[in-house]
């Protein structure tokens, strides 16, 4: 089926917002839309079975047994319907389209039965009736064709997330929870299976693949595809995990279309409920919202790695609460396959923000320095952007796994692919440009090859490809200090500012205390033992006695030592006390020693710097575009004045005919 011809369908479908406007919000037309697809779907695909399904129901109606297995094999399905009803013969009897869609949905087998649930598919015919819209819409889809030999199933994806998209539009979903686009599947799905070409075309090989944000389940059925397409014996089991009940719901219903056990998509959140738990898998994929928060199950999450700790999905720390994509990744790594057991993949899409959102220390950047030291990280693809439906950011993969290849031990591979890209003729939402077949082609084989392009640098696409050490990504982030260096003054406002202190105003007498040093207005003193003897000679001399204690010295040399380059070094506890105004941070690479650093690059600009090294703290970041970025010179001068000159020219002519 062509392009058009799924539009044209998905146009059919969507034409019942004609209808259901005045009635329902805009953001809620995919309530009836949705489920009515699904159903028409179901329909199309049970009816060369549906009277051999009828013989078994009545062969079976009154014997004691659940004929549930006999149902499933006489509609050659995983799933059933057990009444005579269509929603052509439903809406034939347009007295009471209510009652016999009604019985009809009722008629499907539990786990069908389930998916048009998840719908709230009952309320809405019910409000459909009560708005004299359920016959009107109901013949809309007796009359959409959505027979297999027709539409197969991976064109009926095409036509769901079509209608998911205007959906999304209507709704204004944030620009994180988007539609993953066909290319940027396929493209996805070769980087992460393509190294294991060898292994998955031998007899009676077995692969998991597990989505834990699955959609309408696009990734898992390219998955599927692909390695099934490689070697027609291969046994693949596709698992997902979805919260949105809408695609939880479609993806179900596409896995019972294509005799797999849709009790392997699981509802639900996977940080809080995992619905695979203590499941492993080869091939793990996902395409997480980005930038959404995580609040929610905080406290699960939380609780996961506090009474986990090392055994937990969410070790060693954990992301900032209002971006949760790194968390997936986490649950991902967790459920790959040990190496004992063959080992796992893992294919994620990302923004730039887990790249290097967080400063040494933060929960981001741990999960980083885990991943790179234990040696998963093979590769980040920056993609180009405008890709997606819903947002026109800059996306990446990133490729992980717990079995590298000899030649990937201990490297990772940052591949340019962001010129990859063809204009669309037309614009889906923000998606206005795709990956055309060649160039998914041309990124396969370029990351096949990354190693020894990366190598030869009269190769074409040299400068496509960079290959780091995992220690390259890392970094020491060092505190440089320098001297806290005062004069002592006293100004009518360092007096006014020293009796509101509140040291001086536990005093017995503050107004007392302040008036005795009135007398010193005026001086300046270099060095604090002689601005503290004239302080102290001045109390005594006033009758008063002078205050003791650590708490009151600093109060006082806090309101009247000025910061000066030129005045007295402090000394606290024996040692030079650093000023925290002139406190300074250097990331310095692990390769580098920081005392090295430190004479090389700080030296010699303030000789009186230091380190302190108790607030050393180990960072990990993956600067990505930094290590693409070409320098363009500016344009000349002149080139830009004769642009300018040539403008000028241009409207003075223009304004010449406008004046004619």
């Amino acid at each position: 089926m062509n392009t058009n011809k799924h539009t044209e369908l998905a146009n059919h479908a969507w034409s019942v917002a004609d209808l259901l406007r005045g009635d329902y919000k805009q953001s809620d037309y995919g309530k009836v839309i949705l489920p009515f697809t699904v159903l028409r779907r179901l329909e199309c695909v049970l009816k060369p079975t549906r009277g051999k399904v009828l013989e078994t129901v009545e062969k079976y109606r009154n014997r004691d047994l659940d004929p549930d297995t006999f149902l499933r094999k006489a509609s050659g399905h995983r799933f059933y319907n057990t009444t005579p009803l269509t929603l052509k013969s439903i809406v034939a009897d347009s007295s009471h389209v209510a009652r016999n869609l009604t019985q009809y949905i009722g008629g499907f087998s539990p786990n069908a039965y389930e998916v048009l649930e998840r719908y709230d598919f009952a309320q809405q015919i019910k409000k459909l009736d009560g708005a004299n819209l359920l016959y009107k819409v109901t013949s809309t889809f007796a009359d959409l064709d959505l027979r297999p030999e027709v539409v197969d199933n991976h064109q009926m994806g095409y036509i769901f997330e079509e209608l998911i998209r205007r959906f999304a539009e209507q709704s204004n979903e944030t620009a994180g929870e988007h539609f993953t686009p066909r290319e940027v599947i396929e493209l996805m799905v070769n980087l992460l299976i393509a190294p294991d070409d060898e292994a998955l075309s031998k007899p009676g090989v077995i692969r998991r693949v597990l989505d834990p944000a699955c959609g309408t389940g696009g990734m898992l059925s390219a998955a599927y595809e692909h390695i099934t397409t490689m070697n027609a014996d291969a046994t693949v089991e596709v698992y997902g995990q979805e919260l949105n009940p809408e695609s939880w719901a479609i993806c179900r219903s596409d896995l019972m279309i294509k005799d797999q056990d849709p009790d392997n998509i699981k509802f639900g959140n996977s940080f809080s409920d995992d619905g695979h738990y203590r499941r492993t898998f080869h091939y793990l994929l996902a395409n997480p919202p980005f930038g959404v928060e995580w609040k929610k199950v905080k406290e699960d999450v939380e609780g996961d790695l506090e009474q986990l700790g090392e055994n937990s999905r969410f070790w060693p720390a954990l992301p900032r609460i209002n971006d949760g994509s790194l968390l997936f990744l986490q649950h991902m790594l967790s459920k790959m396959n040990s190496v004992e057991d063959g080992g796992g993949r893992v294919a994620i899409v990302f923004n730039g923000s887990p790249l290097f959102t967080g400063a040494a220390g933060s929960g981001e950047s741990q999960i980083r320095q885990h991943i790179l030291e234990n040696d998963w990280l093979e590769a980040v693809v920056a993609l180009p952007d405008q890709l997606f439906y819903n947002t026109g950011i800059s996306t990446y993969f990133w490729i992980l796994t717990n079995r590298k290849s000899p030649d990937y031990k201990g490297k990772v591979v940052l591949l340019d692919a962001r010129e990859y890209w063809q204009k669309m003729r037309k614009s889906l939402g923000d998606k206005r440009k795709y990956v055309a077949s060649d160039q998914i082609a041309e990124i396969t084989r370029l990351y096949a090859e990354a190693l020894q392009v990366a190598k030869d640098e009269n190769h074409p696409l040299h400068g496509k490809v960079k290959v780091f050490e995992n220690d390259d990504f890392g970094y020491r982030r060092i505190t440089v200090e320098r001297p806290l260096k005062l004069r002592f003054e006293f100004t009518e406002e360092i007096l006014a500012s020293l009796g509101e202190a509140k040291q001086i105003q536990k005093l017995d007498d503050p107004e007392q205390f302040v008036a005795a040093l009135r007398p010193l207005l005026g001086q300046t003193w270099w060095k604090k033992t002689e601005a503290w003897l004239a302080l102290k000679d001045a109390i005594v001399a006033a009758g008063l006695t002078w205050p003791t204690g650590a708490a009151f010295n600093k109060a006082l040399r806090d309101a009247i030592g000025v910061r000066d380059p030129e005045g007295e070094v402090q000394i606290a506890k024996g040692e030079t006390e650093p000023d925290p105004e002139l406190r300074d941070y250097e990331n310095v690479p692990l390769d580098q020693d920081v005392e090295d650093y430190l004479e090389r690059e700080v030296l010699p600009h303030v000789p009186d710097a230091w380190i302190d090294h108790t607030k050393t703290k180990i960072g990990y970041e993956i600067p990505f575009t930094r290590h693409f970025y070409v320098y363009e010179p500016p344009r000349p001068l002149a080139e830009i004045d004769a642009e300018l000159k040539a403008l000028e020219a241009e409207i003075q002519e223009l304004l010449g005919e406008v004046t004619e």
